[in-house]
């Protein structure tokens, strides 16, 4: 499975991104798809994920109710909208796919490249 994320950019704070991955191959809907982010001096952190079906996602605390994950597995893509940015979003995101668990890192197979957001006070 090939990654490729996009979406990233430049948006100030209170503002909205979608970011996209999409993904090659056959066999996209059966990974868990999820994004992580790194911020510069720091390490790579997970935010959110979901399964095969796109009915359980999982977020880590710091963007429940501000970020949304979806897939749609007829377009082998995953999306990532994130609304009411902080400047503390501010990161590489990337996005990636596991075979079975959903929030560590050491648990996917394959990963994107990743886009930057960055988000201006």
């Amino acid at each position: 499975v090939q990654l490729q994320a996009y979406g990233g950019g430049l948006v100030q704070a209170g503002g909205f991104q979608r970011l996209s991955c999409a993904a090659s191959g056959r066999t996209f809907n059966l990974y868990v798809m999820g994004w992580f982010r790194q911020a510069p001096g720091k390490e790579r952190e997970f935010v959110a994920a979901t399964n095969w079906r796109g009915d359980m996602p999982y977020y880590t605390d710091s963007v429940k109710g501000r970020f949304t994950i979806s897939r749609d597995n007829a377009k082998n893509t995953v999306y990532l909208q994130m609304n009411s940015l902080k400047p503390e979003d501010t990161a590489i995101y990337y996005c990636a796919a596991s075979r079975g668990g959903m929030t560590t890192r050491g648990e996917y197979d394959y990963w994107g490249q990743g886009t930057l957001v960055t988000v201006s006070s």
